[in-house]
């Protein structure tokens, strides 16, 4: 394989509104909304060539349900996680592990509950 093994995530959510409000404000982004038959999809950016996997949030009631203790991790990377855990509580979402050092060579992470109940990761160098 020539590739990191993540292609693509998803993140479920019931407020597509609402966890676009989250997510912008956190992340400092814009996301883009699209609405494909009964699926709503918000594309966080992406850029070709750059390191790391694109994803976006996605709502159909039928397919996907947010999880604060099931299903798959998502970390984001950051320059540092404490930028985006300081922006979590203005904007509706919960920390749930503060800025932890996991080691030395491997950097920092911190973990946090959406607005939509979904658990979701943070890690950085510093």
């Amino acid at each position: 394989m020539e590739s990191n093994m993540v292609g693509w995530f998803e993140i479920p959510v019931e407020d597509m509104d609402r966890a676009k409000i989250f997510y912008e404000a956190v992340f400092q982004v814009k996301i883009q909304v699209q609405e494909l038959g009964d699926t709503r999809m918000g594309w966080f950016p992406f850029k070709n060539g750059q390191p790391g996997a694109a994803g976006s949030l996605i709502q159909n009631k039928d397919w996907y349900t947010p999880s604060n203790v099931a299903g798959v991790l998502v970390y984001f990377n950051s320059e540092d996680v404490q930028n985006e855990l300081d922006r979590i509580g203005s904007v509706g979402g919960r920390i749930l592990k503060p800025k932890t050092l996991i080691s030395p060579n491997v950097g920092y992470m911190g973990l946090f509950m959406d607005t939509e109940g979904n658990r979701i990761a943070l890690l950085s160098k510093k």
